[in-house]
């Protein structure tokens, strides 16, 4: 059966128990803080590690989707990769590949503080 905009499948999962609150998709967000000296250096060196890691990103079994986010007011740098939450566990068994190297890169930026790593549910509404 097509779904229609605003329905929900039976056969989504649920976070509750009340089965009311389904998503088809999980992301996980790896994030940090750049500092707003030397012209914002530490965010340029954010984006180039981003970049050298996008293709191998992208090609993660089952990818739906790659955001990077960035908030010049509270200096904010996000990379969201989100999956179909059935494909999701597959990705999770290695660690979020390539999660570790590129949270190692991205340590050794002068001015990038506050690493860390989220996973939630997606949902189109």
């Amino acid at each position: 059966p097509i779904q229609k905009k605003g329905e929900v499948s039976e056969k989504l999962p649920t976070i509750d128990e009340a089965g009311k609150v389904s998503f088809g998709c999980i992301a996980r967000e790896w994030r940090c803080k750049f500092a707003e000296d030397a012209g914002k250096l530490s965010l340029t060196k954010a984006q180039e590690l981003f970049e050298k890691y996008e293709s191998q990103i992208k090609a993660v079994p089952h990818v739906k989707n790659v955001q990077r986010i960035v908030c010049g007011g509270c200096l904010d740098f996000k990379v969201i990769i989100s999956a179909p939450a059935v494909a999701f566990p597959d990705w999770e068994a290695t660690k979020f590949e390539p999660e570790e190297a590129f949270l190692k890169e991205l340590a050794e930026i002068d001015g990038i503080t506050s690493i860390e790593t989220q996973t939630y549910t997606l949902t189109e509404m």
